[in-house]
């Protein structure tokens, strides 16, 4: 802000000595660092308002965003699909289907059985 070195301070301390006198200067002192408060008290006020305002506008963008974000849903399609059932339509009726019970296979008929040839007597 200001560019004061050791040697400038010097300087304005002289010179307020010399001007101010030394029975008033220690008043002088005061009122300046009074002012000095208060141009730092209002600096921060300043400061505190304007973040203040910078947080409210970075809400409003993420409501708005938010918003648009709701309306355009770039995964509903993806939560339809989670939310179809995995179990077919006709599977998922609420009586069980009726089996009818199948038919045994007859058994067949046994065929002889030939043993060897015994000689004829």
């Amino acid at each position: 802000m200001f560019d004061l070195s050791w040697s400038h301070i010097l300087i304005v301390l002289v010179v307020a000595l010399v001007v101010i006198g030394p029975k008033d200067l220690p008043r002088a002192a005061r009122v300046a660092g009074r002012w000095v408060g208060k141009a730092r008290a209002m600096a921060g006020e300043f400061r505190k308002s304007f973040d203040e305002m910078a947080r409210q506008s970075e809400l409003d963008e993420l409501r708005t965003e938010l918003v648009a974000l709701r309306e355009q849903r770039p995964f509903g399609a993806t939560a339809e699909t989670v939310h179809e059932p995995i179990v077919p339509e006709d599977m998922m009726s609420s009586e069980p289907p009726a089996h009818e019970p199948e038919p045994e296979p007859e058994p067949e008929p046994e065929a002889p059985v030939s043993g060897p040839a015994q000689p004829a007597s």
